[in-house]
């Protein structure tokens, strides 16, 4: 997958809002030729997160981005980013938000489901190596969850509860290990849906959500909630008290 010039509406929310959006073609991303795809091999939290640091220095010396002010934002790998953005670099973010994102890159690979066996190989030259003991402490080392208590900025976590990709023991091991550590965290929970947000309903209360967290961390401008909970399955199963107006 790639990002690529177009109307996208999230991006487009987000600028109402009155931020700026910036969506990275870090290595590993489609359309770049092989050699570009080749470049992540075993870089997940590695330089593949580097390319997103970068990107964020260089908004912030460019005159973009108020270096206080900066959310990482994504789902799938975009949420595993996240997650690694709190960990490996705690002062960097002002906050981040990790939708159906890896937070165990060993509980990831050993619970793929059956017909997703050619990516399991896949992964594992992409990755690390999950059948050799070497290969699984490198995939250990580089799981956000091995870091949770370097997490010092606010966080939400939003999950399917049918996701069979990422299914939701990834977010639910890293929101129980935040409240072992004492580190406060929100955590909202579709149980209807599953690698994303589909419903249309449940769409409605996931940006409701995401906009008054990201207006009480960052200062962008947010509507209120009015009926947007409405008719959604969202449950808020830690820190709906972190989110005004939620």
């Amino acid at each position: 997958m790639r990002d690529s010039w177009g109307i996208h509406p999230t991006h487009q929310w987000l600028s109402n809002r009155g931020y700026a959006v910036l969506s990275v073609n870090f290595r590993g991303s489609t359309g770049f030729g092989k050699s570009f795809i080749n470049a992540s091999k075993n870089e997940w939290g590695g330089k593949m997160q580097t390319d997103l640091i970068d990107a964020v220095d260089w908004a912030i010396g460019e005159g973009i981005a108020d270096p206080n002010r900066i959310a990482i934002m994504g789902g799938s790998y975009g949420g595993f980013a996240a997650l690694t953005g709190l960990t490996q670099t705690p002062k960097k973010f002002a906050c981040a938000i990790d939708l159906v994102g890896i937070s165990n890159l060993l509980s990831f690979l050993d619970t793929i489901p059956e017909y997703w066996k050619t990516w399991k190989s896949l992964y594992r030259t992409r990755l690390g190596d999950y059948t050799t003991e070497e290969g699984r402490a490198f995939l250990k080392e580089r799981s956000p969850l091995t870091h949770v208590g370097k997490i010092e900025k606010p966080l939400l976590i939003v999950q399917g509860g049918k996701d069979v990709r990422v299914k939701p023991p990834e977010s639910e091991q890293i929101v129980s290990a935040m409240q072992d550590h004492g580190i406060p965290v929100t955590y909202g929970l579709f149980p209807d849906e599953g690698h994303g947000i589909q419903k249309m309903h449940n769409r409605r209360a996931y940006h409701a959500m995401v906009e008054l967290f990201l207006a009480k961390h960052l200062g962008g401008q947010q509507e209120a909630v009015g009926t947007d909970l409405e008719g959604s399955s969202l449950q808020i199963l830690a820190g709906r008290d972190l989110i005004d107006g939620l």
